[in-house]
């Protein structure tokens, strides 16, 4: 499946269906990727201040691949 995520509240939503899909609590979730309960929600919740690195990690833990393409012209 591909998505194109073009804000935070996308990328939120892609990864609390993945974490249901795979019957994952939030607190499953938070403990697989050593992230607390409390960033899983608001990652979920869209908030804009997520650390990248633990948004990477959480993204691997679901099996989710970030691409990119890029867009701009010269």
């Amino acid at each position: 499946m591909q998505t194109q995520i073009k804000t935070i509240s996308t990328l939120g939503t892609l990864i609390k269906e993945a974490r249901k899909a795979q019957s994952l609590t939030q607190e499953d979730l938070a403990g697989m990727t050593g992230t607390g309960r409390r960033f899983i929600v608001d990652l979920e919740s869209a908030k804009e201040t997520a650390e990248i690195g633990k948004v990477l990690h959480v993204l691997n833990a679901l099996g989710i691949s970030l691409n990119a393409i890029a867009t701009w012209k010269n």
